[in-house]
Formats: structure tokens, C-alpha cells, sequence
């Protein structure tokens, strides 16, 4: 419901650069929440605060259906950016409760599956919410973009409350396991990451969180591909209709993009567990996509443009999983590993503020300036992605020589836990 939604521009005067505020407003909140949020579900469980997230969020979309003007609508979407901030990382760090190192990528790819397919369906519901008569009470009429609101919200309610039956808290707690099941499932998680559940949350967790070279890396690499998820996700509709298509044409052509990115995306991340590699994948992830906006960047014709559509969309989602485990999987400790989620994903938004001013009114119908923007992030990717895999390679030289194993002397258990991944006998994933 943003980019997609005929008729907000008139409602509310989003002319010009107002647009581009509103979206920048959400992705800020977005960022300052998802650190302190996943800290919450650490303490709390995703049990009750994944729906709790899921209907917060709910109640402000349907509340924008309501807006009368452009401060109305800054406050809801700054609302929203707290709301939703926590359910990316939130939900990377849930399943990673769940499932071993090389078991994650396809499960958090699965996740993301979803807001492919959210642009795909988003199209589609648009398309069909948005001729609904006008209708509500006197002084609150609901109409063309506003039902999208309402709708989509209305659901998400729905689906947020019927969460809280079906959602175990942690692999111990699940119902659906025999007792013996759930000792195995616990312990699993526990003796491959060589960490404790029951750790109390402290502010030692969140320092070594922030201060790992790997989610920094695994951070900026995820800002970087960011900007094109934003941009593919927000923007397509844009890009296709400068193509001079009708308004409908659009929001259908819209879908395949990004139905091909999903079936692309789920591949990408199932090979990536198989092979226990996160880096490469992302590499491969960033090219496919650099094929995308060089074509858009230089074709002339709209058949090729639309073609690379295609490779711009199914380059841009699986990198997001790749980036979030790889920084997961080389983080140990429940805490740690819930605020290393955070940390990347804050950096993510950075990539999505950009992408919120790269497509700009006054570069149609080319849009050259937002490609351009996308293609040398991708080029800086994989930069970053080649770093990340040295260092990985390198520390694991370093600890199987016994160059880390000082850190063990004289150190009881519960001490020996705390090295989370700086314990010696701890290898990274590259």
C-alpha cells in the first residue's frame, strides 16, 4: 500500500518530495526500535510479542484509512516504523531458536518470502480493494487507496491474535513435542552454539553484539543491498508505469516480477544451507541483480526493461536472509544473537532511507539516477561480502592453530559460556 496507491497524492498533497518524508519518517523509527524490541522478545518470548507486534502494527494501518492531511499521515507512519521495526530481526532470531546454523537461511528466506509475495499480492489486492464504492460514516468516508488500509489491516488483526494458540515460546515449550523431542530440540541449539537458554539478558551482550566485526560487516553489506529491496518493493509500480502502461496494466504486471523473486529467493537460500555458505550466496545475489539495473541503466526498449525487472527483484530478497544469518550464525549466546539481528537489520534501513530518495520525480521516466544508486551498491556488496569471507577464513586459521585458546585459561563454565563466539573452539561460518 505505498507506492502502488492511486490517488493518495491528491488526498493528502503528496507532492514532490512529501512522499519521500513519510517513507523516511517510518524507516528512522524503524531502526531506533529494533534493538530495544529485540532485547523484549528476549525477555518476554516470541509467543505473545510476535502477535503483539503484528496487531500494534495493524491498528495504525487501518488508523491511516482515517488521515485527513500530511501531518496526520508523518504520525501514523512514524507510529508504524515502531510498531513494525521489531518483527524483521524479531523473527530472525525466534527461528534461529529453532534451528541449527546451517538450517536457518531457508527458514528466515521463508520469512522473507513473504514480502516478495506481499508485492506480488500487494498489486493484486490494490487493484481490487481500491475500486470498492465509498463508504464508512459521514465524517470518516473510506475510498480507493483508504480501503487498502483498512483491509489489509483488518487481516493482519485478525492473523495476529490467532498467532498467539499456535506460537511456542522456545524448543522446550513446544506442545506439539514429546519431552524427549523437546530436550533434543533445546539441546541441539544449545551444544552448536555453545551457549546457555536460560542466560540472564545483560548489557555485556549487547556491547559484544555491537563491537563484532562480523555483524558490521554483515550490517553494511545488508544497507547496501537494502536500498534495492526498498526500491523494487516500493518503486516498481513507478518504473513500470513510466513505461506508459495504464494504471491497472502496472499494478498486474507488477506480479510476476516479483513471483519469479520469491521461487528465486527460497532456491537461493535452501542452496545456501546445503552448502553451509552465506557469503557466496550473497555475491551471486548481487550480480544477478547488477544484470537487472545495468539493463534498465541502458536498454532502450520496454520489453527489456521489463525483463530486467525480473533480475533486479529476484537479486534483491535472498541477499537480506544471507546477510541476517551469516551474522547470526557467527554470533553465540541467545542474547547476543537476538541484538546481533537487531544490529544488521538497524543497518538495513539505512539502505532503506536511501531508497526512499532514489527514484525521484524529476529523473522520469529514465530514472537512470535510482539505477545508477542501485547498481554501485551492489558493486560495494560484494566488496563487502569478499572482506566478510577473508576475515571469516582467517579467524577460523587463527583459532585451529591455537592462537585463541588463551582465552580459556583459568575460566569456569558459566565464565566460558560468556566468550560466546569468541570461544576458541567456536568456528565461523563464511
Amino acid at each position: 500500500g505505498n507506492a502502488r496507491i492511486e490517488g493518495m497524492g491528491r488526498d493528502l498533497s503528496l507532492v514532490g518530495y512529501r512522499f519521500n518524508w513519510t517513507l523516511t519518517v517510518f524507516f528512522i523509527s524503524y531502526a531506533v526500535i529494533e534493538v530495544p524490541s529485540n532485547i523484549a522478545i528476549r525477555i518476554i518470548g516470541g509467543k505473545y510479542y510476535i502477535p503483539f507486534l503484528v496487531v500494534s502494527f495493524a491498528i495504525i494501518s487501518m488508523s491511516t484509512a482515517f488521515v485527513q492531511n500530511f501531518s496526520g499521515l508523518v504520525a501514523c507512519r512514524f507510529m508504524l516504523g515502531l510498531a513494525e521495526g521489531g518483527m524483521m530481526p524479531g523473527i530472525a532470531f525466534y527461528l534461529s531458536t529453532f534451528y541449527r546454523r546451517h538450517e536457518l537461511a531457508f527458514r528466515v528466506g521463508m520469512f522473507i518470502l513473504g514480502a516478495s509475495l506481499a508485492g506480488a499480492f500487494g498489486s493484486l489486492l490494490a487493484a481490487g480493494l481500491s475500486p470498492i464504492p465509498e463508504w464508512g460514516a459521514p465524517s470518516a468516508r473510506i475510498h480507493d487507496w483508504r480501503n487498502i488500509f483498512f483491509f489489509e489491516g483488518l487481516l493482519s488483526i485478525i492473523c495476529g491474535l490467532v498467532a498467539i494458540y499456535f506460537l511456542p515460546s522456545s524448543p522446550d515449550k513446544c506442545k506439539f513435542l514429546s519431552e524427549t523431542d523437546r530436550y533434543i530440540a533445546l539441546e541441539r541449539i544449545q551444544q552448536e552454539n555453545r551457549e546457555e537458554h536460560a542466560e540472564r539478558v545483560r548489557l555485556h551482550h549487547v556491547y559484544r553484539a555491537v563491537f563484532n566485526i562480523n555483524n558490521t560487516i554483515c550490517g553494511i553489506g545488508l544497507g547496501l543491498i537494502n536500498i534495492s529491496v526498498q526500491s523494487v518493493s516500493l518503486f516498481l509500480p513507478t518504473i513500470l508505469s513510466a513505461l506508459g502502461w495504464t494504471a491497472l496494466k502496472t499494478q498486474l504486471y507488477s506480479v510476476p516480477p516479483f513471483v519469479v523473486a520469491s521461487i528465486y529467493a527460497i532456491t537461493s537460500c535452501w542452496l545456501s544451507d546445503a552448502f553451509k555458505k552465506r557469503g557466496a550466496f550473497a555475491i551471486v545475489n548481487s550480480c544477478v541483480c547488477i544484470i537487472g539495473f545495468v539493463i534498465l541503466i541502458t536498454a532502450n526498449s520496454n520489453g527489456a526493461k521489463y525483463v530486467a525487472t525480473f533480475f533486479a527483484c529476484a537479486g534483491s530478497f535472498p541477499s537480506g536472509p544471507a546477510y541476517i544469518t551469516w551474522g547470526m550464525n557467527n554470533a553465540s549466546g541467545p542474547t547476543i544473537r537476538a541484538v546481533s539481528a537487531a544490529y544488521i537489520t538497524m543497518w538495513g534501513q539505512v539502505g532503506a532511507i536511501v531508497a526512499t530518495w532514489a527514484y525521484l520525480p524529476h529523473d522520469a521516466p529514465q530514472y537512470r539516477t535510482g539505477h545508477s544508486i542501485n547498481l554501485a551498491a551492489h558493486c560495494l556488496a560484494i566488496l563487502c561480502a569478499l572482506i566478510g569471507i577473508f576475515y571469516v577464513k582467517w579467524e577460523n586459521k587463527m583459532r585451529d592453530r591455537g592462537k585463541r585458546d588463551h582465552r580459556l585459561q583459568d575460566l569456569t563454565r558459566e565464565q566460558e559460556l560468556l566468550l560466546g563466539y569468541r570461544h576458541p573452539r567456536l568456528r565461523y561460518m563464511a
